[in-house]
C-alpha cells in the first residue's frame, strides 16, 4: 500500500503534463476553457430561439383550430 502504483504515476503524470505540457502556461489553457464555455453557452442560446419560434407558430395553429 505504500508504494506507488501504475494509476498514481499515470495521474501525476497527467497533471503534470497538463500544468506544463503544450504552450507551458496554465492562464493559456485556462483562457482556451473559457472561450469553448463561451462558444458553448452562445450555441444553447442560438438553438433556443428557433424552439420559441416553433412553439409560437404551434400555439397559433392550435388557434386557428379551435376556431
Amino acid at each position: 500500500m505504500g508504494s506507488m502504483s501504475i494509476w498514481h504515476w499515470l495521474v501525476v503524470g497527467a497533471i503534470i503534463l497538463i500544468l506544463f505540457g503544450g504552450r507551458g502556461r496554465v492562464s493559456d489553457i485556462m483562457g482556451d476553457v473559457a472561450r469553448g464555455i463561451k462558444s458553448f453557452r452562445k450555441g444553447l442560446a442560438d438553438d433556443e430561439k428557433p424552439i420559441e419560434t416553433a412553439q409560437k407558430d404551434s400555439a397559433d395553429t392550435k388557434e386557428r383550430v379551435k376556431n
